[in-house]
């Protein structure tokens, strides 16, 4: 069927996409794919010529600016003015049930409608409860992202909910170019002979996806063949279970599209080219780390390989005498540098953060959730208006209006609606936060393994700001500077990362570490002056590098009453474990007004009972 899109068939190159779409249509199981690249490859072409491939799938489109209403549903106003009644008027999620939902620049979805869409892709149902309505229906959809990378990254949470991925990538060929361009201009021409011309090719694509999605249903997969899935997703460190079954999934509408009905280690093999790329995550193993934290030392110290190789063989045997000198504040402490590993702690904790009276707030996130009298956030309800209307409820007015018509002398109007029936719409959001993590990465840091639990705890906390759609940013402190380890981002892999490389050694400069953490946010403050901003410093508090002064912790001192006068919520957790303890880092959270933690005994566990009794973790 004609429908003035450009053949399917037509597109010139791009075969990698062009199977991940066939294969989604042979096997929906998949989980449809995210298509990432630069402008103008043709993207957006291949997706919507699908509909003239085959003509029992539509491609359904998703605006961009698409509001809650048309994507769910919403009351039908006609039914409710004309005859009085309440019905449910169907959104976009129903009647995309069993199509391809198509979302081109994916990445630039709002935040509100990606959740809408996650909550569907996980239960296949969409689930309407508002203004009196209660309704749902099923929403199996097939969902097709395009996007392109420059104009930002996709959420972590949407990015695994394709099944797959493939990158589009502009022809580099003169020849292939050059014919892209005489088939553009022949369309141009006469669109409909164009579409003539190519039908054949799409009648056959069409044959090619019925015929497969008849083979799919008897296809049989060995327990051989599970085992090399599940061994692809282990090399590439995936998270959760999904990778390998939709792999199996992916290698089943391969054979099928080969017309074969068994799985080879070679389907599997080109599935997982198409199902790994965006799950694939960095990993470093023990040996690895250890490796570069023996190679940074040398290098730092100027130490000869035959007798650092001496001084790893005699460490066991010497292991009490080396913790007692490396405890010790003296200049040798300044020259070791190491790195530890992240130390996972047993359950995650989470940042529980009181900023006071909850007021109108115009950011985003989901730290708190707040009444916002901007024309912004999620219609929850409507209400009886105070003063002037500015925001009118249009359906909730219709509605009440409507059922009062046959009692009113309207004229020549459709509707009367007179002044008690208007209702003005109450507005919700959840508001986040900029939480920026300060981490003493000094000598001290590394003795008894208090890096490693540091980061455990750290990186757990970060994973709940993300959670709750926090921004967060890592700065590092040591030797004679602090350094941005990760600008604001909400990248908790990025952090990860950041995290695990991160060595310790050197001397203290907390004022500088603070002194960055304070442009930082005030920087961060102007560009985004609404969400709120906490502070958390995890340090012994033993400052020896002077700021402005010559004294390294009255700088501290100052910078840090600075920090809370600009309302700035901080939490400090004091790392200190020696026989002799000065309490710096207490008096440190003294002066910002802080919350504070010690951690007596720097384990895994206890880090997480420290920190879950401070945040009221239950």
């Amino acid at each position: 069927m004609f429908d003035n899109c450009f053949p399917f068939s037509a597109v010139l190159g791009q075969e990698r996409i062009k199977m991940a779409l066939i294969l989604n249509l042979i096997n929906p199981y998949i989980g449809g794919v995210l298509i990432s690249g630069e402008k103008g490859t043709a993207k957006s072409t291949l997706v919507r010529g699908l509909s003239a491939v085959v003509d029992y799938v539509e491609v359904v489109g998703l605006p961009l600016n698409v509001t809650e209403d048309r994507l769910i549903g919403s009351i039908d106003i006609k039914k409710a003015i004309r005859d009085g009644e309440k019905k449910f008027e169907e959104g976009i999620l129903y009647k995309a049930h069993k199509q391809i939902l198509y979302v081109d620049e994916i990445n630039l979805l709002s935040e509100h409608i990606v959740n809408i869409l996650l909550e569907v892709l996980s239960t296949g149902t969409n689930i309407v409860e508002r203004e009196g309505i209660s309704y749902s229906h099923p929403s199996d959809f097939i969902l097709v992202g395009s996007m392109n990378p420059e104009e930002g990254i996709l959420r972590p949470q949407l990015l695994d909910k394709f099944g797959l991925y493939v990158e589009a990538k502009g022809e580099t060929d003169i020849d292939n170019r050059i014919e892209i361009i005489k088939r553009f201009l022949d369309y141009e021409r006469n669109p409909l002979e164009f579409y003539l011309k190519w039908e054949k090719e799409n009648r056959a694509v069409q044959s090619l996806i019925d015929r497969g999605r008849t083979i799919i249903k008897d296809i049989k997969v060995k327990d051989e063949d599970y085992n090399f899935a599940v061994d692809l997703s282990r090399q590439g460190n995936c998270s959760g279970n999904r990778a390998e079954i939709i792999l199996i999934e992916t290698a089943k509408a391969i054979a099928a599209f080969n017309q074969r009905c068994y799985v080879t280690q070679e389907d599997i093999r080109d599935a997982a080219s198409y199902v790994l790329p965006h799950r694939v995550r960095e990993s470093i193993t023990a040996e690895e780390m250890e490796e570069f934290s023996d190679d940074n030392m040398m290098e730092e110290n100027n130490v000869k390989k035959e007798d650092y190789e001496e001084y790893r063989d005699n460490y066991d045997s010497n292991k009490e005498s080396l913790e007692e000198i490396i405890n010790t504040e003296t200049k040798e402490e300044t020259l070791k540098e190491s790195i530890e590993d992240i130390i996972p702690i047993a359950q995650d904790i989470s940042i529980n953060m009181e900023f006071g009276k909850k007021t109108s707030n115009k950011g985003s996130g989901k730290r708190s959730k707040v009444k916002t009298d901007s024309h912004k956030g999620r219609y929850v309800r409507y209400r009886l208006p105070k003063g002037r209307v500015s925001d009118i409820a249009f359906d909730a007015t219709f509605r009440i209006a409507a059922f009062n018509q046959k009692n009113r002398n309207k004229g020549e109007l459709a509707v009367c609606i007179k002044p008690q029936d208007i209702r003005e719409k109450v507005r919700e959001k959840h508001t986040g936060a900029t939480i920026l993590f300060a981490v003493d990465a000094s000598g001290s840091m590394g003795a008894r393994r208090r890096m490693g639990a540091v980061k455990g705890a750290v990186l757990s906390l970060l994973k709940d700001a993300y959670q709750k759609r926090d921004s967060i940013g890592i700065i590092t402190f040591r030797k004679d500077r602090a350094e941005i380890l990760l600008n604001i981002t909400r990248s908790v892999d990025l952090a990860e990362k950041c995290l695990r490389k991160l060595p310790t050694g050197g001397k203290t400069p907390l004022a500088a570490g603070l002194y960055t953490c304070y442009q930082i946010l005030k920087a961060d403050k102007i560009k985004n002056p609404d969400p709120l901003q906490y502070l958390i410093i995890v340090s012994d508090g033993k400052a020896n590098v002077p700021f402005k002064t010559e004294n390294p912790l009255e700088d501290a001192f100052i910078l840090g009453e600075k920090i809370r006068n600009e309302g700035i919520k901080t939490m400090v957790i004091d790392t200190e474990k020696n026989y002799i303890e000065y309490g710096f880092a207490k008096e440190l959270a003294k002066k910002m007004n802080g919350e504070y933690i010690k951690i007596s005994q720097l384990s895994k566990n206890d880090v997480e009972t420290s920190v879950k009794s401070l945040l009221n973790i239950n």
